[in-house]
C-alpha cells in the first residue's frame, strides 16, 4: 500500500512542483549539484502520505505513540519543506531553527513512550535500566543523529533512498526475528515507500525528496530502531541498528570530525561525503551508488549475523 501511494502520488506532485517553481535548479560551479536540469523537490510529500496512510490503516499501536510519531513526522516534513523552499530561491535557511525543530520532534517521540530504556546484561540475564535523564539524552540524540545522517547522505541520485531501503529491510528482519510485529510492519512500510521513490529517483532522477523527505526517512528509521532493534538488546547487539545504518553513520561521523578539525560549522554543506570523494576517484555516479549500497548491505548482513548469534 505504501509503495502504491508513493508511486501514484509522485507524478502529479512533480507537475505541481514545476507549476509553483519548487525545483532544485542546477549550478554549474557547485560540486554538490550533479544534475543539469531543474528537478522537482516534492517527493517528500508523497513519501509522508504513503507512510502515514499505511501506518494508520494497518498498525494498531498505542494511540499515544501513533500521535507522537505523526506529530514528529509533521514537524520534520514542515521544517524540511521550508529549507527546500529557501534553496529553490538560492538562499540558505538558518541551521538553528532546523536543529530546534528536529530536536523537538525527537522529544515528542520520547514523551510518546518510544524510549531507549537500557539493555540486557548477557552474563546475568538481568535488564539494566538507565537513569531517566540518560534515557532522554540517548533517545533524543539517536533520533536526531539518524535524521541528520540520512539527510547528509542525500547527495546523489538513488543514494539516500537506496541506503534507507537497505536499512529498513535489515530492521524489518531484526524486528520480525524478535517477534516485534508492529516495528516489523513499520519497517516494511518504509521499504515500500523507499522503493516507490527509487522508481523515480534512480539515475537520471526525475524527482528529488529534498531535505523534507531525507530527514523524514532518517527520523522514521531512528524511531523504528528504538521501537525494535534496541528493545531487550544486549551490550553487543546494540551494534545491530548502528550497523544497519552503517554507511550513513560512519561516513557522516568522519565528515563531522573533519569539519570540526577544519573549524567549519557541521551543518555547512560541502563535498566531503564518501559519495563525492568516490566520484573524484573517477567512478561514475551509478557505480558510486551501487558501491555504497553494497557496503551498507554488508553492514546489514553483519547485523543480522549478530542477531542470529544471540550475543
Amino acid at each position: 500500500m505504501s509503495f502504491l501511494i508513493v508511486l501514484f502520488l509522485i507524478p502529479p506532485l512533480r507537475k505541481l512542483a514545476f507549476r509553483i517553481d519548487f525545483v532544485d535548479k542546477p549550478k554549474q560551479d557547485v560540486e554538490r549539484k550533479l544534475h543539469r536540469e531543474p528537478i522537482p523537490l516534492t517527493a517528500g510529500f508523497a513519501i509522508f502520505l504513503g507512510i502515514v496512510c499505511t501506518n494508520l490503516a494497518f498498525i494498531k499501536d498505542d494511540w499515544k505513540q501513533t500521535l507522537g510519531l505523526l506529530c514528529g513526522s509533521l514537524l520534520i516534513l514542515a521544517i524540511g519543506t521550508i529549507d527546500d523552499w529557501y534553496k529553490t530561491h538560492g538562499k540558505e535557511f538558518p541551521a538553528l531553527p532546523k536543529f530546534v525543530v528536529q530536536l523537538s520532534a525527537a522529544v515528542i517521540v520520547y514523551y510518546s513512550g518510544i524510549v531507549f530504556y537500557g539493555f540486557n546484561n548477557p552474563f546475568t540475564g538481568q535488564d539494566i535500566l538507565l537513569p531517566v535523564w540518560l534515557q532522554f539524552f540517548l533517545t533524543v540524540t539517536w533520533i536526531f543523529g539518524v535524521t541528520t545522517v540520512i539527510n547528509f547522505s542525500d547527495g546523489m541520485d538513488g543514494l539516500a533512498g537506496g541506503l534507507s531501503a537497505i536499512a529498513a529491510v535489515t530492521l524489518f528482519i531484526v524486528a520480525a526475528a524478535k517477534g516485534q510485529s508492529e516495528s516489523a510492519m513499520m519497517a516494511i512500510i518504509l521499504v515500500g515507500a523507499a522503493l516507490a521513490y527509487l522508481r523515480y529517483n534512480k539515475p537520471p532522477a526525475k524527482v528529488f525528496m529534498g531535505d523534507a523527505g531525507a530527514t523524514l526517512f532518517g527520523f522514521l528509521l531512528g524511531v523504528i530502531a528504538l521501537d525494535g532493534a534496541f528493545k531487550q538488546a544486549t551490550v553487543l547487539s546494540l551494534l545491530i541498528p548502528i550497523l544497519a545504518l552503517g554507511v550513513p553513520i560512519f561516513d557522516n561521523l568522519f565528515v563531522v570530525v573533519k569539519r570540526l578539525l577544519n573549524g567549519k560549522p557541521i551543518y555547512q554543506a560541502d563535498a566531503s561525503q564518501a559519495h563525492y570523494r568516490l566520484l573524484r576517484t573517477g567512478l561514475s555516479p551509478k557505480q558510486v551508488v551501487l558501491f555504497l549500497c553494497l557496503i551498507n548491505t554488508c553492514f546489514g548482513l553483519t547485523s543480522i549475523i549478530l542477531l542470529l548469534l544471540n550475543v
